[in-house]
């Protein structure tokens, strides 16, 4: 195959020749090449008819003057400057000086300014360029406080025929791609709003968030919030209305690509996250703060099944993980290092990839959401660990809980109780040089709320010895210690670590399955007596029926006291994460 000059060896390889035995000739263009090259000659059905007597170079020479002469190449080089903005127009003047030694990549290479603020990069014709924020600095936030530290190029834009729109056609590529950069004070210590799948469906349930959610986080001493994908839940056009009421916050947002925040119409895993690409940037990127190093990955692979329909899994694929070494290479082996991603790092089919770049480096830190339940797993060899002590992955609680599902409360709020019976909410994350603590934030709830305790309304004395006491402490992993103890002068006894399913959730899942069982058949009684009423006013709405129960990882259980005194007790839950943060709670019981 003759060889096409200013293509890169995987684009070279989509164009794929053959002579059959008829009288024609024939070029299967394989997405992309097809999308971008079927004006060249006429098209029947992705194939290039190509007149006999013309042979290979002929269609070559077309291709490239076809191109060349629209002045789109599929491959070239990038060049611009990252300079200190210093009066803030986002442009660079004269007196405004270039930075040394600031990280830019295209998505796989990662290269250093030179001394004058210089960089170069290839780039073919689907590149975001992107700079690595450096400590101390900060990159362009717009009007809701989305960072824009990127710059796209995609000269034809994003395919035709996706449901939600994609990226509109770049053009061709600038003389110069710059990125400004603005000094800011940051320091060693600081708190992060980390926030899991937000996901709403429509206007009410973004409505349900800012009312559920944001309006108490509104002004937080946070450096920054991070949501770790499914920021909507497949209707991309709501990407606009929640980063509006998201920016209410105050503080620059960044976010992670989840699997409701897909083109579903796509091809490809290539295409799914244009729309995502238009509102937020590169799905993969990393950036600095303080002390630590943050690296934000897609992990959801789409693709279709064998009957055409939209499927994904979870894995970060070749790209991003030539991205994440490459970058790796410039972060010293004592800095922490956070990867946020959406789906668990224990259901990725590459975690040994991934877990292999981050070798035995002390500090590391990954987070992701996607389950709807909390739980911390502590990765070793099998996954393909090489540090000393085993790799914290935190799967976060979600802000919307149980899919905004459960009865509405006294203002009209699903309770939205997560599947492990932990109440929906958001973290604050404190990192401090290379070590960081996780805080578990219960929505609308007071901060010291950080379990449920299960236990009787009522015992007899003889029985107390026999009566099970189970609490579930929302932010707590096998590393916590929890204590119990009956009144204000018994001993502290410690508490057996035993996952399992949340009595007060299947309690609160019968309730809810009830009322919604209820208001079904009022429903259709309604109907049947349609002609009787006298007014066609509809049911108030009462929440989505909840969805099935798991097994809590954060569960600890022991028995009361044998033979205890008659009368009303206080049960004591004193619980320490691995974190050594405290937290007390409190039941009343009483003995008969």
């Amino acid at each position: 195959m003759p060889k096409l000059r200013g293509y890169s060896r995987r684009k070279r390889n989509e164009l794929r020749y053959y002579e059959p035995k008829t009288a024609r000739k024939r070029v299967n263009c394989v997405s992309p090449i097809y999308q971008k090259y079927t004006q060249c000659v006429g098209v029947k059905k992705g194939i290039l008819m190509v007149h006999k007597q013309w042979n290979v170079a002929v269609l070559i020479a077309i291709l490239i003057f076809y191109c060349v002469g629209n002045s789109i190449a599929a491959n070239s080089t990038a060049t611009g400057t990252v300079f200190l903005d210093t009066n803030r127009n986002q442009a660079k003047d004269e007196n405004e000086k270039g930075l040394s030694g600031v990280r830019v990549s295209n998505g796989q290479d990662v290269v250093k300014t030179d001394a004058n603020g210089q960089y170069s990069l290839a780039v073919s014709d689907d590149t975001i360029l992107f700079v690595i924020k450096p400590r101390g600095f900060m990159t362009l936030v717009d009007e809701n406080r989305l960072p824009r530290f990127y710059y796209v190029h995609k000269p034809h834009g994003s395919p035709k025929g996706l449901k939600y729109a994609g990226i509109a056609p770049t053009g061709p590529l600038p003389e110069s791609v710059d990125f400004p950069l603005t000094e800011q004070s940051e320091a060693d210590t600081f708190k992060v709003l980390v926030f899991g799948d937000t996901q709403p469906y429509n206007m009410q349930e973004i409505e349900w968030l800012a009312h559920d959610v944001i309006e108490e986080v509104i002004g937080i001493d946070a450096a920054f919030g991070i949501s770790l994908g499914d920021l909507v839940g497949d209707d991309l056009d709501l990407f606009h209305p929640l980063n509006e009421v998201m920016a209410t916050v105050g503080i620059p947002w960044y976010n992670v690509h989840g699997n409701h925040d897909m083109n579903f119409l796509a091809t490809d895993d290539e295409y799914a996250d244009e729309t995502f690409e238009r509102v937020y940037g590169p799905a993969c990127y990393s950036f600095d703060w303080g002390p630590v190093h943050f690296i934000n990955i897609d992990n959801v692979h789409f693709f279709r099944d064998e009957e055409n329909k939209p499927r994904y899994s979870s894995e970060v694929g070749e790209q991003q993980l030539t991205f994440i070494r490459n970058d790796l290479a410039f972060v010293p082996q004592n800095q922490l290092v956070v990867v946020s991603l959406h789906i668990p790092l224990t259901e990725m089919r590459d975690v040994k990839t991934l877990m292999n770049l981050l070798g035995d480096r002390p500090y590391t830190l990954s987070l992701s959401a996607h389950t709807h339940f909390q739980r911390d797993d502590f990765v070793g060899p099998e996954q393909g660990w090489h540090g000393n002590d085993p790799h914290h992955h935190h799967n976060h609680a979600t802000t919307s809980g149980s899919w905004w599902r459960g009865a509405l409360d006294e203002v009209g709020i699903p309770h939205t109780t997560m599947r492990d019976g932990a109440p929906n909410g958001y973290g604050v994350f404190t990192f401090s040089g290379n070590q960081y603590s996780i805080r578990f934030k219960a929505a609308r709830r007071p901060a010291d709320y950080q379990m449920n305790i299960w236990a009787p309304w009522e015992v007899a004395s003889t029985e107390t010895g026999e009566t099970d006491v189970i609490v579930n402490v929302f932010g707590g992993t096998k590393r916590s210690t929890v204590e119990i103890r009956l009144g204000e002068v018994g001993t502290w006894e410690p508490m057996t670590y035993m996952p399992q399913e949340d009595p007060y959730y299947k309690e609160l899942k019968a309730r809810d399955d009830t009322t919604h069982l209820e208001r079904k058949l009022h429903i259709a009684l309604r109907e049947a007596m349609k002609s009787q009423l006298k007014e066609d006013s509809e049911l108030p709405q009462r929440g989505r029926v909840l969805s099935g129960i798991v097994k809590s990882s954060h569960i600890w259980q022991a028995k009361l006291p044998a033979n205890a005194r008659k009368g009303t007790h206080v049960i004591y839950v004193r619980t320490t994460d691995m974190f050594g943060q405290t937290s007390t709670g409190r039941r009343i019981i009483r003995v008969h």
